[in-house]
């Protein structure tokens, strides 16, 4: 059975016009979160290598260079909304990631907040792979131009 939409259901300009500012403003301020990480590992990379293999993990240079490859120009792709699903997709694994690499010591409880806070940026990330990038973005650019 197909329902009609009325005009009350249809999304106000202003509404709409909100919805695309916070779809930016949460790419920004979570990509944000990643290139602040990523920009602190290049400045030092002996000791970001060092703590990476203090967790244990095999090669640590290359555990290093994934790192940077996802924080930073993922990141810088999620915030300009460029193939934002995938890039959401790619930092919601990394984020996993080092949740259970780096914070799995669940009854220290700092580890456990920050192994939820990981879970929480995991969750934010999703709604992007799930709803896209929104219409201010790279993304949206594309698929008018097709």
């Amino acid at each position: 059975m197909a329902t009609q939409t009325s005009e009350l259901d249809a999304p106000s300009p202003t509404s709409q016009n909100i919805g695309d500012i916070a779809s930016l403003t949460g790419r920004v301020l979570i990509s944000a979160l990643f290139l602040l990480s990523g920009f602190s590992k290049i400045a030092a990379p002996a000791a970001t290598i060092g703590y990476i293999g203090s967790a244990g993990l095999p090669l640590p240079s290359l555990g290093f260079a994934i790192a940077v490859a996802i924080e930073i120009p993922v990141s810088l792709a999620l915030v300009l909304g460029y193939r934002a699903r995938v890039a959401a997709a790619l930092m919601a694994v990394f984020s996993i990631a080092a949740a259970i690499a780096f914070h799995s010591n669940l009854s220290d409880q700092n580890q456990l907040v920050h192994f939820f806070k990981n879970v929480a940026i995991t969750g934010g990330l999703l709604q992007i792979v799930a709803f896209g990038a929104g219409r201010l973005s790279l993304d949206a650019r594309r698929r008018r131009a097709d």
